[in-house]
């Protein structure tokens, strides 16, 4: 018997062709429309199609994500059901691959997928991407790699994945580690298991996580106004190996002395932030005040993250402890 997947599609360029009444392009394709567009999938895999929503990318919301995450995991607990793929929207497509990672809990392969190109070009890739995403998704070589992302024929972690093009058909990579295998032709090929993997078992988010990024000369006042709107936690993309002008510091030392976690990530696209500075605004003289050090994650999978652990209830401690630990 062949591996049944189920395909949950939410919009993004993958669905997407010209509209000339709007003069551009736009979500238009369900997924039966894809799905009949790429010759040869039923060999691979049967597949349930789920459309799940027509959703450009930066529609996604992290309310979305959890209801996607929530749906997802119905689908995986059935017996029958080997694997899932999920095409969805470029733009966010790292940030929610990487919200499922975190609260999804399965053997089951589940890929992330789309497109760069939409389907009015005669470059559209869609129907090369999903076909190797159905590929992975069917594939034994593939469990317990957690959530990944298929993308020109590569196979990346969704903690590590990043879009790093805005236009580059090969615009997703792990910025630090590289690839987890390869999509050759008809074969799966593993190259590694991912580094790290973290579960939050939670069926909530915190919505109130501001990210704010550090800007030469600028001053605390953002981070002022998120204390008095509320904010639950703050996430600071800084400079270099974790650092932030000085002119900040006094309003940041202001929310962590009234328990608001606040975790520290560079605007870098490689590399982690470490205490390794010591002047003022550095990254020691923060930690000093109980800034959190974000790791190799960039700003907006922090946020997520943050989201998802003061959504589960974690405290202070706990927050530190899956950051840095």
């Amino acid at each position: 018997m062949k591996p049944r997947i189920a395909i949950f599609f939410t919009g993004g360029t993958i669905s997407m062709s010209i509209n000339p009444t709007m003069g551009g392009a736009a979500p238009a394709l369900s997924g039966e429309e894809i799905v009949a567009r790429v010759e040869g999938l039923r060999n691979i895999a049967d597949f349930d199609i789920l459309n799940f929503a027509r959703l450009p990318g930066p529609h996604v919301t992290p309310a979305i994500m959890l209801e996607l995450a929530q749906a997802v995991n119905a689908e995986l607990l059935k017996p029958h059901v080997d694997g899932v793929v999920i095409t969805h929207g470029t733009d966010t497509l790292e940030e929610t691959a990487y919200f499922l990672d975190l609260v999804l809990q399965s053997e089951k392969p589940v890929v992330f997928v789309g497109a760069m190109r939409n389907s009015s070009e005669l470059s559209w890739d869609g129907p090369a991407n999903l076909m190797a995403a159905v590929r992975v998704a069917a594939s034994t070589e593939a469990r317990e790699l957690g959530v990944v992302v298929a993308m020109s024929e590569k196979i990346i972690a969704a903690n590590e994945v990043t879009k790093t093009h805005t236009e580059s058909v090969d615009t997703f990579q792990s910025r630090d580690f590289g690839a987890l295998g390869l999509i050759d032709k008809d074969r799966v090929l593993i190259a590694r298991r991912p580094t790290e993997r973290e579960h939050i078992a939670t069926d909530h988010l915190e919505s109130r996580v501001e990210t704010l990024k550090m800007v030469s000369g600028g001053d605390g006042k953002f981070v002022d106004f998120a204390i008095a709107q509320g904010t639950r936690g703050i996430v600071l993309e800084g400079f270099g190996r974790g650092n932030i002008p000085p002119a900040y510091v006094p309003a940041v030392e202001r929310a962590a002395q009234i328990g608001i976690p606040i975790v520290l990530t560079s605007r870098c696209p490689r590399g982690r932030v470490l205490d390794t500075y010591a002047y003022d605004g550095a990254g020691k003289t923060l930690t000093n005040r109980g800034v959190i050090l974000g790791g190799v994650l960039p700003s907006h999978k922090v946020r997520i993250k943050l989201m998802l652990a003061l959504g589960a209830g974690y405290d202070l401690a706990q927050i530190r402890q899956s950051f840095e630990d």
